[in-house]
């Protein structure tokens, strides 16, 4: 009885961390973009260099609730850089895993919204909203590429794979804590056929994490995904 009190126990506490961080992002977004709204005025976001500035912001209040705020409250939740899965500095191994980990999410992402369009179950053809539309000029497509391409990948890998997983994996098996991150990480981007294949690309990083033991091959696949995808709104002249 006392084992299953104890492993109902830290399964909660690690939903607990999950839905922390999910309200940590979605309120990041309202600290940050209601005073800019406020003092900007609500054209604002018409702006890349202004979405681009936003979306960093809320990135880095989410990690600051996220990562920093907890030790704050209790010294016991203070964060390793090991659980971050920031020790060391990236290797070629990094890049080559990270490498195969972005084409084995393309091709089971394509695999399996493939049989769902098919089943008419999902769009896998609808646009994903990436908060830029209308670049007319080279600094606006170059804002747009460090938000989307450098500063997102890096902080989502951060929070998602590097905190919230490292926290997890100490508590659950592995298999359960790549299933809760990958969940959440899938269901914040709010769209049927992108949550799936982001859900999949976090699959993927959380077994580039246990393979090298850090986040960095998990940030340059999630760079590669999302230059690509960048790159294709670009040449589609979707943004």
């Amino acid at each position: 009885m006392e084992k299953k009190v104890d492993k109902s126990k830290k399964i909660g506490t690690c939903l607990g961390m999950a839905l922390w961080v999910g309200v940590a992002i979605i309120a990041s977004q309202f600290i940050v973009g209601y005073p800019l709204l406020w003092i900007l005025g609500k054209y604002t976001f018409n702006q890349p260099i202004w979405t681009t500035i936003y979306s960093t912001l809320v990135y880095i209040v989410a990690a600051f609730l996220v990562v920093i705020l907890p030790k704050f409250i209790k010294d016991k939740w203070k964060t390793t850089k090991k659980e971050l899965g920031l020790i060391e500095l990236p290797t070629f191994t990094d890049i080559g895993i990270a490498i195969l980990g972005f084409v084995a999410t393309i091709l089971i992402s394509g695999i399996i919204l493939g049989v769902l369009q098919s089943l008419h179950l999902v769009d896998s053809g609808q646009a994903q909203n990436v908060g830029y539309s209308h670049l007319q000029t080279g600094f606006d497509r170059a804002v747009a590429f460090i938000a989307l391409v450098v500063i997102t990948p890096f902080f989502e890998e951060l929070i998602f794979r590097g905190w919230l997983y490292g926290k997890i994996t100490k508590k659950i098996p592995v298999g359960a804590a790549i299933a809760i991150v990958s969940i959440l990480f899938g269901a914040l981007h709010g769209q049927w056929n992108v949550g799936i294949t982001v859900g999949i690309m976090s699959v993927v990083m959380c077994i580039e994490r246990e393979l090298t033991g850090t986040i960095y091959a998990g940030i340059i696949t999630h760079m590669i995904k999302n230059g690509l995808a960048f790159g294709l709104l670009i040449m589609s002249g979707m943004m």
